[in-house]
């Protein structure tokens, strides 16, 4: 998985699992062990991972991006081939893997794998919209299937939720100016589009090497998928589900993914219940780097699960704010009649979130979906 693409010619790479052999390591894969990969995107790590673990292992694997899907049961298809009796026996869910507790029994994995945020898949296709390499619609849904779209965002909310918005999963300090540009300019249909307003009005400075879009894009993937609710749910559920001394693999790229991490394995670790193997964040090399330029910003943190017996409890804690970070925050900014046209991911939806409890008359993404079809 990936950030924002660079600036430069939209087309198709090869598919580099990035950190791949960082991730093996602290992962330590166990033949005949059970692993789950949270994100499977187009199967690199997990193809990584199922050449390690036999004929009696057993890999897991969660996506909720219907084509990725396909391309990495295609890849699967090909590894039978070639490993023959070797295979291990691979399931994949096509869902969220916040619903992993659904699908995995309590400690009886030893090993996660997450590889957060934007796959390669998903940025290389142009109809997708999630980069503005190519003009396409402003979709940005990881499901395709359901949910509200980008553009259902940026036409519908209201200028000071948009602005929010920006600021706090975008990290954009010229939130309010962009957002005043994007209402004045709707309807927004596009990728080109909407690169052009937030340039027109936020020239790029000249300390920064990205596109100044691209920190908008960032923040309108991670509202429409719920991704950091969704990574904090994950990091809530990992040691319930790791036997003792499994480890778990977290790669980010950006702050806001890394951070919620950091305080995940910070916590534990005073409640006993992770013992952190990475003091600081790995990073790609430079080598890596060069030969996958999407790698550069891409961080490793690791942690292995304590025994129970070493598990201290502490309600209360930091854990419990991780988990309502992302729609916290968002909904603090935000006054109860000027969030009545915002949306909730559609893995929320009939849920009691963060931003629910605070607003209950803030409809689901699904619902708006539904109106926007109606009218």
């Amino acid at each position: 998985m990936d950030e924002q693409a660079p600036q430069g010619a939209h087309k198709a790479r090869r598919h580099v699992p990035v950190l791949l052999e960082e991730a093996m390591q602290y992962l330590r894969i166990l033949p005949g062990g059970t692993y789950v990969d949270a994100t499977l995107g187009l199967g690199g790590h997990s193809t990584a991972i199922a050449r390690l673990l036999g004929p009696e292992g057993h890999l897991i694997a969660f996506d909720r991006d219907p084509q990725a899907i396909e391309r990495a049961e295609a890849r699967f298809a090909a590894l039978q081939e070639e490993l023959q009796e070797q295979m291990p026996r691979i399931t994949i869910h096509a869902e969220a893997f916040a619903e992993m507790a659904s699908r995995v029994e309590p400690q009886s994995i030893d090993g996660i794998l997450a590889d957060f945020g934007v796959s390669s898949l998903q940025l290389d296709t142009a109809g997708r919209g999630f980069s503005f390499q190519a003009d396409a619609p402003l979709d940005m849904r990881m499901d395709t299937r359901s949910g509200a779209t980008a553009e259902q965002v940026v036409n519908q909310l209201n200028e000071e939720d948009l602005a929010n918005l920006i600021y706090e999963f975008g990290e954009e300090r010229r939130s309010r100016r962009i957002a005043r540009a994007i209402v004045r300019a709707r309807p927004v249909t596009t990728t080109a589009q909407l690169a052009r307003i937030v340039a027109g009005n936020a020239p790029t400075i000249k300390s920064d090497r990205i596109h100044p879009a691209t920190r908008v894009f960032q923040a309108l993937r991670i509202y429409v998928n719920g991704e950091l609710d969704q990574i904090a749910s994950l990091l809530e559920l990992a040691p319930t589900l790791l036997r003792p001394a499994g480890r778990m693999v977290a790669i980010s790229f950006h702050s806001l993914e890394d951070r919620i991490v950091k305080d995940a394995f910070r916590e534990g670790k005073t409640g006993g219940t992770w013992r952190v193997l990475t003091p600081k964040p790995l990073t790609a090399r430079e080598e890596e780097i060069r030969n996958n330029p999407r790698a550069r910003s891409a961080k490793l943190r690791a942690a292995e699960r304590m025994e129970p017996g070493k598990v201290k409890e502490r309600p209360g804690g930091k854990q419990e704010k991780i988990l309502r970070r992302s729609w916290a925050q968002f909904a603090t900014r935000s006054q109860v009649e000027q969030v009545r046209a915002g949306l909730v991911p559609t893995h929320l939806s009939g849920e009691r979130t963060a931003c629910s409890a605070r607003h209950p008359s803030l409809p689901s993404s699904t619902s708006l979906a539904r109106e926007t079809r109606e009218a």
